[in-house]
């Protein structure tokens, strides 16, 4: 099996073999090679008039990045050219591990505002608190940074020092916390035991998750021991990431048979993956939960799960976003990289999800009044198919059911749901909307 993919909305991608990329006017198909020169010659004309007469001076590297960008954007919404530091920000979220100081962080009312510090990291062990307000790096006001500026200047090489000025509820003078950097690991998987049930939460995946799941069901298994009656898997609002982590995942469930396939444009382009004896749940029931933000690499492990009947998936529609994407990192002395949407992938038995999305076998809508700051929780958007420029579906489309919040505690009432389900606990009905 092929290393390095991925499938997800945002850093969903393919990782293929690293390599020169170059650019060459190769004959287009439909069209003649005298009309591809001619159109590499209107763009060379538009760029050396935009050049010699715009009212100021243009960086050229800046042109040729905006041209990259409008030509991959105008073929779909996955598909994108990524300068040096957004490619080094993908490698980072899909590795799953960086130098940096472990805390969770968010920006609110215009400031930057710790969510949660991250369990035995430099934050932690310094008493950074949640709820913290950060106001200083090293002696420097971050008032006026965005979100994505204040954390890429807390991150840095493992061994160096930083020093957070932290305005703290209650105290009232500035805290400074001095504290250095290690290595912060992503763990995308969380876990408890709800009683004799096993649930599983699965936030991305990254290359982290394969070993975050197989420790997380030996630790429910051990915690709960023999009453344990089986598992529920949460792909809610998680919006994709590693290929192969989402085959490795479907993998410790089934016994045998194809998970995934990927066909592209020609059809030795079609790539199988296949299942390899060994259960980790021991052929316990699983119950999946899916909503309108389960995307991409979460539609590969619903769509298997549920094509073998190994598992009953309960929720709302998928995001529906079933095309992958290829990163090929370009060559020349470039350090960037371009995201090429190259395949669609299909479920074990032949569904192909994009603009559709996974089905579940039991509905269970959350209730219809939500905060407008909910509405859209997760990936922010209602599906792949009211993507403009998306690729089409296969036969008829559908419009995927709205991304919700994931309620906590017993307000979660598809998680109540599922886990009533495993229980035998009786229901009326396969819809439920509350």
């Amino acid at each position: 099996m092929r290393s390095g993919f991925l499938a997800g909305l945002g850093a969903g991608v393919v990782i293929a073999a690293a390599g020169a990329f170059a650019l060459s006017p190769l004959k287009a198909e439909g069209a003649s090679g005298s009309d591809t020169f001619r159109q590499l010659d209107l763009f060379g004309n538009v760029f050396e008039r935009v050049r010699s007469d715009y009212v100021e001076p243009v960086d050229d590297g800046q042109l040729i990045e905006s041209a990259i960008n409008g030509m991959l954007a105008g073929l779909d919404p996955h598909s994108s050219y990524l300068n040096s530091k957004n490619y080094r920000d993908m490698q980072v979220q899909t590795k799953g591990e960086f130098g940096g100081l472990g805390i969770e962080v968010t920006m609110e009312d215009g400031v930057v505002k710790v969510v949660t510090p991250i369990d035995d990291t430099p934050a932690a062990r310094a008493g950074v608190r949640a709820g913290d307000i950060i106001t200083q790096l090293d002696g420097e006001s971050i008032q006026g940074l965005s979100l994505n500026e204040a954390v890429d200047r807390m991150r840095g090489p493992v061994n160096t020092q930083i020093t957070l000025t932290i305005a703290r509820q209650n105290v009232k003078e500035p805290v400074n916390v001095k504290l250095t950097r290690d290595v912060i690991r992503i763990h995308s998987v969380k876990s408890r035991a709800e009683g004799n049930i096993g649930y599983i939460r699965i936030t991305t995946f990254n290359e982290q998750t394969q070993d975050g799941i197989e420790k997380a069901m030996a630790d429910l298994q051990k915690k709960i021991g023999k009453p344990l009656v089986g598992f529920v898997l949460d792909l809610r609002n998680n919006p994709g990431g590693l290929l192969e982590q989402a085959v490795h995942v479907s993998d410790d469930f089934l016994d045998s048979g194809e998970i995934v396939s990927t066909r592209g444009r020609r059809p030795e382009d079609i790539e199988r993956y296949n299942a390899r004896r060994g259960d980790i749940a021991g052929g316990k029931p699983v119950i999946v939960l899916i909503n309108g933000g389960s995307a991409s690499a979460s539609e590969i492990v619903a769509g298997a799960l549920q094509d073998h009947r190994r598992a009953t998936v309960l929720g709302t529609r998928s995001f529906g976003k079933g095309s992958v994407q290829t990163i090929i990192p370009l060559g020349g002395g470039l350090e960037g990289a371009i995201r090429l949407t190259t395949a669609r992938y299909y479920t074990p038995s032949g569904r192909s999800i994009q603009a559709k999305g996974i089905d579940p076998d039991i509905e269970v809508r959350l209730p219809e009044k939500t905060d407008d700051k909910d509405k859209n929780a997760g990936i922010g958007l209602r599906s792949e198919a009211d993507l403009k420029g998306h690729l089409k579906a296969e036969g008829e489309e559908y419009k995927a059911i709205q991304a919700g919040p994931i309620q906590e505690g017993a307000a979660d009432i598809q998680l109540t749901y599922a886990l009533n389900l495993l229980r035998g606990v009786e229901t009326a009905g396969k819809t439920v909307q509350n």
